[in-house]
């Protein structure tokens, strides 16, 4: 029986829960049975259970239009769990709404909110979002549908991530029109370089709108006013997210909605009130050169063009055999290869949907001068582009390396300008009045630039003032780097003396910790800016071979989850480096802390971990360079103000070519406890070694506990082999922190275990590589069984003698980090 509020009576032996028809008007119901609906204040929207046509039996807990096309499903709760009969029931307790089976404590499904409330109350409001909030609370939602979309997109409801709540709401089709469990297709705001809306198929790119241009995607053609909705697109420093809201809000105006269809294709509809029935209003994928990446690397997709694909001026196709008969996937390369400072420059190319932003660096305050300048300047930046077209163009986004995934040209593209080499920028038909202009100004600007320089050098004379400049810093001792190449980096020189000020000359009040390299010190710079001062202990064993090592692999990676190198010292005989300032300190200061680690929730800790998994994703793969950490650990994730994760220390790691993906040494370095078996053992290191550290990162993470120093009462081994002992018995209860099960769904903790337990199996070829773990995290896909990990054995009990220490005689005497020799 379908009702606008259902009033049952209260058993003193259930929760009372709460169910809403209007916002003013709240009717108590002890449950919602199968059979019976709840309907929104103004009759938009319904929900309660339904079947679908092709599969009668299974029932579904879910929202539905109301007023209009009756029955068009927009939300399921337990769609990948349905109920196989009419028995169906759910309930409202203080942590969230539950589907369950005949008052079962069991759950179907349960929204499981962040928060428990007093009052709890369910109310499904006129936009179609069922919120879960304490009746006294009118807005403050503890828990909503629309932060856990399935495939439509609605009015207000926003499409994006929140760092500071930790939600991150994407969209996830049907696998067909009778079966609402996620099918093969996932579609989110990616967020490496600048964010943009990514379709993936399982775990490949499929379709990507291009980045957002001020008041449009950069990839969807420009539409006239609708005069139906206005789209918006929102970047701060916690918060992105793309939303839509209506031009009308009164009940005649016109519905819209935006379907992901189980085909992988984003279809927006507009209610037609005349047929009474949805019209297809516009479809995002229209060609074949909407499929990613189609023409490869460098390449250009032009739907009015046969062949589709052709490369970008300068560039040939790097397999003409295969081009030739229609295959681009190997894409471009140029014909003549970038000479830095060497009169490169760029060419424009107009009307074209920007390349994918994953390898991307952005500001939104530069315009397109200090742009190109700062591109120049960059020997790894291969194109520039405004990331707002509006009123003459503002905002810098670069790309580094080969662009992907570009289409053109139209008349509704955009403006990128590729860095070419001196001698192809002659006479091309894009580089304009360029050349010729800058052949005029050049002797201007030398004669201006020599007066600076020797004003320059009066004034280091007369005062010994040093700013913040550009400086090489492999002059200083070019033998450390043990290559005879000189390596030149762009990062600021700060001198000692203004060092020393900014942290009151490194006073015992300003120390934040210490570590291998030396002591780390909080400092203030002149303008303000909080600093961390890593400083270089004249009796560490790590030297100029860790600081130059640690400058050559960060000074010029820029991800939110990397913390950034400011400056450096290399005066008075120190090696210090200057870091963006982190106020909450390590990890390690959390989750070990009996007191810090109650207040440390899961949503929380899974933010944090996602953090550090798509930092690790750019380092191994989404970065110019592709880095090793070797040192990854609990203590080397920095916590900013937001808690957000920053992975530091970058002393121990090692760049890879681009086709090298594994290396040997005789100098194991790193932390015990963190080291996969093929490193400690044979000196063996490769991306796989740092998805290892991490596995066991978030398995302390989720214990609390450390994986050496780690004792059951039943056993002696360590964290990873409980958890493992634990995962076959069944028992994973035992491993989660207690803390973190009163904030969470327990099977979201025990996934996030299994995914921990696949990073550290025993063979690097078994662990997953950080795309897929990235995409297992954010995902419901289907995990692979784990296999037995890494150093599965239990060790000798303290009073056993027969333990050997030989191993440890050769290790540094700092107890963060260890180097030693092993044999080959």
């Amino acid at each position: 029986m379908k009702v606008t509020s259902i009033i049952l009576l209260c058993s003193c032996l259930l929760s009372i829960i709460t169910f809403s028809s209007a916002a003013d008007s709240i009717a108590a119901a002890q449950t919602l049975s199968d059979g019976q609906t709840i309907v929104s204040a103004r009759g938009e929207f319904e929900m309660g259970f339904f079947s679908t046509k092709g599969n009668p039996k299974n029932r579904f807990f879910g929202v539905w239009y109301k007023k209009i096309s009756n029955g068009t499903i927009i939300w399921v709760a337990n769609r990948e769990s349905p109920i196989s009969n009419t028995s169906g029931v759910v309930k409202v307790s203080s942590r969230g709404i539950v589907v369950s089976i005949n008052q079962s404590t069991d759950s179907i499904w349960t929204s499981n909110s962040s928060r428990s409330v007093k009052n709890p109350v369910a109310q499904l409001l006129d936009t179609g979002n069922l919120v879960f909030r304490d009746a006294n609370e009118q807005q403050n939602f503890a828990w909503q549908s629309f932060d856990h979309p399935v495939d439509n997109f609605l009015p207000g409801m926003k499409f994006g991530y929140d760092l500071a709540t930790g939600a991150d709401r994407y969209f996830l089709p049907w696998k067909n029109e009778d079966d609402p469990a996620p099918g093969n297709y996932i579609h989110r705001v990616d967020k490496n370089g600048y964010p943009q809306l990514l379709l993936w198929k399982d775990s490949v790119p499929w379709y990507r709108t291009g980045p957002w241009i001020g008041s449009r995607f950069s990839g969807i053609p420009v539409l006239k006013p609708n005069g139906i909705y206005t789209p918006r697109f929102v970047i701060t420093d916690t918060e992105v997210y793309y939303v839509f809201d209506l031009v009308n809000s009164s009940e005649s105006s016109p519905i819209t909605r935006l379907t992901l269809t189980p085909g992988g294709v984003s279809t927006r509809y507009i209610w037609n009130r005349e047929k009474n029935e949805w019209s297809q209003y516009l479809t995002l994928q229209v060609s074949d050169c909407d499929r990613y990446g189609i023409c490869g690397t460098n390449g250009v997709c032009n739907v009015n063009k046969s062949p589709r694909c052709e490369c970008m001026e300068g560039f040939d196709p790097k397999n003409p055999e295969d081009w030739a008969q229609a295959d681009w996937t190997n894409g471009c390369s140029r014909k003549v290869q970038l000479e830095c400072g060497n009169g490169d420059g760029f060419l424009k190319y107009t009307g074209v949907k920007l390349p994918d932003t994953r390898w991307s660096w952005y500001n939104m305050s530069m315009n397109l001068v200090e742009c190109e300048e700062k591109c120049l300047k960059d020997c790894n930046c291969t194109a520039y582009s405004n990331t707002d077209i509006r009123d003459g163009g503002s905002g810098c986004l670069l790309w580094f390396g080969g662009v992907n995934d570009m289409r053109g040209y139209s008349d509704d593209g955009q403006d990128l300008f590729v860095r070419m080499p001196k001698s192809e920028l002659k006479g091309n038909k894009h580089s304009g009045q360029k050349t010729r202009v800058w052949t005029v100004l050049i002797p201007v600007f030398a004669v201006l630039a020599g007066i600076v320089c020797l004003f320059l050098l009066y004034r280091i004379r007369k005062k010994r003032i040093r700013r913040a400049e550009t400086v090489q810093l492999s002059p200083f001792n070019v033998a450390a780097t043990n290559t005879e190449q000189t390596q030149e980096f762009d990062l600021p020189l700060l001198d000692f003396i203004q060092i020393a000020n900014a942290t009151d000359n490194f006073s015992y009040n300003n120390k934040l910790g210490e570590g291998g390299f030396g002591a780390v010190y909080k400092g203030v710079l002149d303008e303000g800016q909080e600093i961390a001062v890593k400083r270089l202990s004249k009796d560490s064993r790590q030297g100029v071979n860790e600081f130059m090592n640690e400058v050559s692999c960060i000074a010029k990676l820029q991800h939110r989850n990397l913390v950034r190198l400011i400056a450096c010292c290399i005066e008075e005989g120190e090696r210090m480096l200057v870091y963006e300032y982190m106020p909450n300190k390590g990890l390690d200061s959390f989750i070990f802390d009996k007191e810090k680690c109650k207040s440390f929730d899961w949503p929380k800790r899974y933010n944090i971990i996602n953090g550090i998994a798509r930092g690790l994703l750019y380092l191994h793969q989404d970065s110019r360079l592709r880095i090793i950490h070797r040192d990854l650990k609990a203590s080397n994730i920095l916590l900013d103000y937001e808690m957000n994760p920053k992975i530091s220390d970058f002393g121990l790691a090692r760049i890879f070519g681009g086709s090298e993906t594994q290396a040997s040494t005789t100098r194991v370095v790193g932390t015990y406890g963190y080291m996969p078996p093929e490193y400690a053992i044979d000196g063996l290191f490769s991306i796989k070694s740092d998805v290892y550290s991490f596995g066991v990162l978030l398995l302390e993470i989720i214990s609390g506990k450390k994986n050496r120093g780690f004792h059951h009462p039943d056993h002696n081994l360590n964290l990873v082999g409980h958890t493992w002992r634990s995962y076959n018995e069944n028992n994973l209860l035992d491993i989660a922190d207690k803390v973190i099960l009163d904030s969470s769904n327990e099977h979201e903790v025990f996934r996030v275990v299994e995914i921990g337990l696949l990073c550290v199996q025993e063979y690097p070829e078994d662990r997953p590589n950080m795309s897929s773990v990235v995409l297992m995290l954010s995902s419901k896909i289907a995990l692979p069984k784990p296999k037995q990990p890494g150093f599965y054995s239990e060790r000798r009990k303290p009073n056993d003698t027969t333990s050997s220490s030989t191993n440890h005689t050769s290790s540094s005497n700092n107890s963060y980090s260890v180097s030693f020799f092993a044999p080959r």
